[in-house]
């Protein structure tokens, strides 16, 4: 693919600001054309992880490509990797893997010890995560930190999460722990 080497995947830093209402205007309008839930974030907030070190971001020379950002809870014992997303434009050439791939790389490099989670709604999102050795997971499974939960209450099936007792929604779980002693064998499984 000629054009995916035209792409340039990094750790975004305080000089990406000028891409943060593009992404969050291309995370708003990926989720209507799905019909999925999407926690919303302000400016100010993925602004603050561009300044941290814990977003990624794709540019195509100057022209946004996608992103997705770290965050650590329950006191650095989970991890989360969430708002991946890429413009469509630049959809079917590889990059949402590349933006996992690293925002994964940036979680276990800054916290080793952490469990890994992501939810998700869609298959590749969950493909991807299988690739890494995530494992599905019930919802009890993820950090019980108040300040991760409160992030889905823009979902639009926010209603679903809190008549189950946050038990079920539409979204899937998943989880790395770096601790599980069958993550080897469900990699190897999904590689085949």
């Amino acid at each position: 693919m000629e054009r995916e080497k035209e792409i340039d995947v990094m750790i975004a830093e305080a000089c990406h600001e000028e891409y943060v209402d593009t992404i969050l205007q291309t995370i708003e309008e990926a989720a209507k054309v799905r019909g999925t839930g999407i926690a919303k974030r302000t400016h100010e907030y993925v602004a603050q992880k561009m300044k941290e070190g814990k977003a990624v971001i794709a540019l195509s020379g100057t022209t946004f490509a996608g992103f997705s950002y770290i965050e650590s809870w329950g006191n650095k014992q989970y991890v989360t990797t969430s708002g991946l997303i890429v413009h469509p434009d630049f959809r079917g050439l590889g990059v949402a893997k590349r933006i996992k791939d690293m925002t994964f790389q940036l979680a276990r490099m800054r916290w080793p010890k952490a469990k890994i989670f992501s939810l998700t709604s869609g298959a590749a999102v969950m493909k991807m995560n299988t690739e890494l050795g995530y494992a599905p997971v019930t919802f009890a499974d993820l950090t019980d930190d108040e300040a991760f939960w409160r992030g889905c209450n823009g979902c639009i099936n926010h209603d679903i999460l809190e008549r189950t007792g946050r038990k079920y929604c539409i979204c899937t779980a998943m989880l790395y722990d770096p601790e599980d002693p069958h993550r080897a064998q469900r990699e190897a499984a999904a590689k085949h």
